[in-house]
């Protein structure tokens, strides 16, 4: 039956790629950047707000304003360290009824940081004006890696689930650096308090956007599977708002990975960030992109550009700090390491730096339903299996990005240990940071995803085989990049860069290329909380 149902994937194809035309027609030439740019003031009008520039210098400058770097503006705001908070993007923010964000669906400029074409993991091509959108997409061999470009970083293109991997597994990629016993008794708590964590209600749960969650747990239960509940950082009132018609819908109508208007995801803004700014001690910058970072005597030395929403840059400065923390994710972070090693700019970097990054086994996945029927588009996840049947991994149940029509698919994220890693090198002619990811790796976290996925597909009866179209698993993406500057190798096991006093990573750069078959976002933030605390108790 499900070889039968190959002629509906491939109208569903068809489909898709009469909607990726359609949003081709949004745009990109000089008389429409001009109108869309106009659309956009008078949308967001509180990102073309003239930006304040930060101090020449402050006793310690924060790059980046994700997970890693949220926690360490606010740990060292309560202890007193003046700090500066440097983003590149804007800083968005939040209203029930406004249109704040784009949607994945027909997305226009404000989703994507500087470009002006995207082809998702659903393949439908799109184009749209260049702006300083949220989500950074950047293009190198074998993979492409998708980052935040916004204030809040991370916690607001992600689907908001907050996993703990299990312990046999995190042990294995970890090896002692990081002691998962302290993290379980102290840490993940703590963030889980801070993002008020909590599996989904059974009031959503039962809804019907969340249809697809339902029929997933069926068929994983169906292959002898038992799905586990996926902690979140979404605010479940404000989803039952979205359902009851008091706000605008955003979270039960397949938007998350270009943000959610309404507020429905508890982002780093209303939590950390909010609270470092309370103390008076921490300032936020946004549209200030660090172009370099070099150490001259006791001091370091940034420089920094000041770039409007459009791109334009407006003013280049260099700034100096006693202690600099490096919190632009696994790939900003490894690329200022890079670049200061390749150049002189920090000469006792070890050999480590740019070493050990992965895309945290990333696969995303598709099979039919087992009935014709709707199956809706809610984002927040609710749940997950592990199979450590062959290479261990987990498969999360997730929505289809980027699709305006309910077609039936049931998604899921797959994530593999994998213990694939690259290195970034530089490129001196071009000034260019890059990697290559193995072609090889990508095969084997497919077919490791695919074995598992099909099995669920024949035993839950999914009525569609995407296989024979090619939308059945893809991994030509990670929206979880790690590694470039490991704990214990270029730092010491609390982030510490080695030959650098006062130098510190403190985000995924400093994972070892996995978190062991779940989502990062919860151990990055863990980890950067016992990382800090470590820091100030020491005093460097």
């Amino acid at each position: 039956m499900r070889r039968r149902a190959v002629l509906k994937a491939a109208g569903i194809a068809a489909l898709l790629a009469g909607v990726g035309t359609g949003a081709s027609t949004r745009g990109a030439g000089p008389a429409s950047a001009v109108l869309w740019e106009e659309l956009f003031k008078e949308w967001v009008p509180e990102i073309f707000a003239p930006l304040p520039d930060p101090p020449e210098h402050t006793e310690a400058i924060v790059i980046g304003s994700g997970f890693g770097a949220a926690v360490t503006a606010l740990r060292l705001a309560e202890a007193g360290v003046r700090n500066t908070v440097l983003e590149r993007g804007s800083r968005w923010p939040n209203d029930p009824w406004r249109e704040i964000f784009t949607g994945d669906d027909l997305p226009d400029g404000r989703g994507f940081w500087h470009r002006t074409s995207f082809t998702g993991v659903t393949k439908v091509p799109m184009s749209f004006v260049d702006f300083g959108g949220v989500l950074d997409v950047t293009e190198y061999s074998g993979i492409d890696v998708w980052r935040a470009a916004a204030v809040g970083g991370g916690s607001i293109i992600f689907t908001g689930a907050m996993i703990a991997p299990e312990r046999h597994l995190f042990d294995a990629v970890f090896r002692g650096v990081v002691d998962y016993d302290e993290l379980d008794r102290v840490y993940y708590p703590r963030v889980r308090q801070m993002l008020r964590l909590s599996p989904m209600p059974s009031d959503i749960y039962a809804s019907a956007p969340f249809t697809h969650s339902r029929v997933w747990d069926e068929q994983v239960r169906a292959a002898g599977y038992t799905p586990k509940a996926n902690d979140s950082n979404f605010n479940w009132d404000i989803i039952r708002g979205e359902l009851a018609g008091t706000t605008r819908a955003s979270a039960t109508a397949g938007r998350s990975n270009l943000g959610n208007s309404n507020g429905a995801k508890f982002d780093l803004n209303q939590n950390y960030l909010r609270n470092a700014e309370a103390t008076g001690k921490s300032g936020i910058y946004p549209g200030h992109r660090v172009d370099s970072i070099a150490q001259e005597g006791n001091r370091y030395v940034v420089t920094v550009t000041k770039l409007a929403p459009t791109g334009e840059a407006l003013r280049t400065r260099t700034l100096t700090c006693d202690r600099l923390f490096l919190g632009a994710g696994s790939v900003g972070t490894s690329e200022l390491l890079v670049r200061a090693q390749a150049t002189g700019a920090l000469t006792q970097l070890n050999e480590h730096v740019g070493d050990g990054w992965g895309t945290n086994g990333d696969v995303v996945l598709a099979r039919g339903a087992n009935a014709l029927a709707g199956v809706g588009g809610g984002v927040p996840s609710a749940s997950r299996i592990l199979d450590e049947s062959g290479m261990p991994l987990t498969l999360e149940n997730w929505y289809v990005p980027g699709i305006p029509v309910d077609t039936g698919a049931i998604a899921s994220l797959g994530m593999v240990l994998d213990p694939t890693r690259t290195r970034f090198g530089y490129d001196r002619a071009a000034d260019r940071v890059g990697l290559t990811w193995s072609t090889q790796a990508q095969d084997q976290v497919l077919a490791a995803c695919r074995a598992v996925d099909n099995r669920i597909a024949e035993r839950g009866r999914a009525i569609v085989d995407y296989t024979p179209i090619g939308y059945d698993a893809q991994a030509v993406f990670t929206a979880h990049p790690l590694g470039g500057a490991v704990l214990g190798k270029a730092t010491d096991g609390y982030g510490r860069v080695h030959g650098h006093p006062g130098l510190y990573v403190m985000d995924g750069a400093a994972l070892p290329g996995s978190t062991a078959t779940v989502n990062p976002s919860l151990t990055i933030t863990a980890v950067a909380e016992r990382n800090i605390e470590a820091i100030l108790r020491a005093g460097r």
